[in-house]
């Protein structure tokens, strides 16, 4: 999880009606997020060869209010799988802006004391590898309350803006995540192909920080339409 602070104006016109744009400590994050869905279920059905696959996305934060119970949430730049019937399915089902690109990927998280780990994701776009590399070492830890990290992982809620302005939420169920600060992270890739001049440029600056979370069983809810939005 390479995480970088943005100014809000990129992001305003990409917030879904009904969200607004949520923040730690008065920063405004996007965040490039590679993982490995495995032993995935769609309606409770395993799809032969689509259980076990990578992906990788760009995303920012946004929060919604219901009935003073504050929803924290993920918005989705682009996300991108390696096979195009998830990308379709994700389209159809959520809205989603998934698209299909080759991936491969390689994670070796022993998490014991000492030992050292790391998790690398790559994608190919015209004919070029772009690599999601960060290193770790030791055992994970447990998120501290109020922290930049449980900030970026903790969001339970999605927020997809369909074609017609309305907004589709959909619920994100998982166990808080044990994380690794990275002692050092790769992140090389066309950005401007892959998302465009702005995000292209805002991505282009340093870190702000970079983490490796452990992940774990994740369920997520068929999306509904918000009435007010």
């Amino acid at each position: 999880m390479v995480n970088i602070g943005v100014d809000p104006k990129l992001l305003e016109p990409l917030v879904p009606r009904g969200t607004e744009l949520d923040t730690w400590e008065g920063r405004h994050y996007v965040s490039v997020v590679g993982f490995r869905f495995l032993r995935t279920r769609v309606l409770g059905i395993p799809i032969p060869f689509h259980e076990n696959f990578d992906e990788l996305n760009l995303r920012f934060y946004v929060r919604r209010t219901v009935d003073g119970d504050v929803r924290r949430g993920v918005v989705f730049v682009r996300e991108v799988v390696p096979k195009w019937a998830i990308a379709a399915v994700a389209r159809w089902v959520y809205g989603e802006n998934y698209i299909s690109l080759p991936m491969r990927s390689d994670v070796r998280l022993d998490g014991g004391a000492g030992a050292a780990g790391y998790a690398e994701y790559s994608w190919r776009l015209r004919g070029e590898w772009g690599r999601l590399r960060a290193s770790c070492n030791g055992p994970s830890q447990p998120l501290v309350p109020g922290s930049e990290a449980e900030f970026i992982t903790e969001h339970y809620w999605g927020y997809a803006r369909q074609r017609d302005g309305s907004t589709v939420e959909y619920q994100v169920e998982h166990p808080p995540w044990r994380v690794w600060t990275a002692t050092d992270h790769t992140f090389s890739a066309d950005t401007r192909s892959l998302y465009g001049e702005a995000f292209g440029e805002a991505l282009a600056v340093p870190a702000t920080s970079v983490f490796i979370a452990e992940g774990s069983p994740i369920v997520v809810r068929r999306g509904v339409r918000l009435r007010d939005a």
